[in-house]
């Protein structure tokens, strides 16, 4: 499915869709098109994206050809997905210990949709952090790792 979403292979790119995406959800995916986790994330974001058009745009970045954006924002692991609105970098307080990404796929559609939604109408009202709507039982649990600390 990773063909049906556009792809952004370079830092320059990705810095393009960050100042330009307005009055949107910029959603960015940082993974590999050959990992399994990815594609069923990519499913998912590619059966949503005509029905988020509106309120969000939705782009793939593969995390080897964007060192500087994975470094930047520690991914670690894969998929990871990234918020933005209006350049501005979305946060989200999904009870873990990390709130600047969405780590691994999302269970349903329905999960993507409800947080784009929580997203745009907290970036709406200028807030920088949202509650995240997705139940805690869907929110994959992983370890933060802090390397070369």
């Amino acid at each position: 499915m990773s063909f049906l979403l556009p792809k952004l292979s370079s830092k320059k790119a990705v810095d393009q869709a960050i100042k330009s995406t307005a009055e949107k959800v910029l959603v960015l995916r940082f993974g590999r098109d050959d990992d399994p986790v990815c594609l069923q994330l990519d499913d998912i974001l590619s059966k949503t994206s005509s029905d988020l058009s509106k309120m969000a745009a939705i782009y793939l970045v593969d995390v080897d050809q964007t060192p500087v954006y994975t470094h930047y924002f520690d991914i670690s692991y894969i998929p990871s997905t990234v918020f933005f609105f209006n350049g501005q970098h979305m946060k989200v307080d999904y009870g873990s210990p990390d709130h600047t990404k969405f780590v691994g796929s999302f269970k349903t559609k329905q999960d993507f949709i409800d947080l784009i939604e929580v997203i745009y109408r907290g970036a709406m009202r200028g807030k920088l952090i949202v509650q995240s709507p997705i139940d805690p039982k869907n929110i994959p649990k992983y370890d933060l790792l802090y390397q070369d600390i």
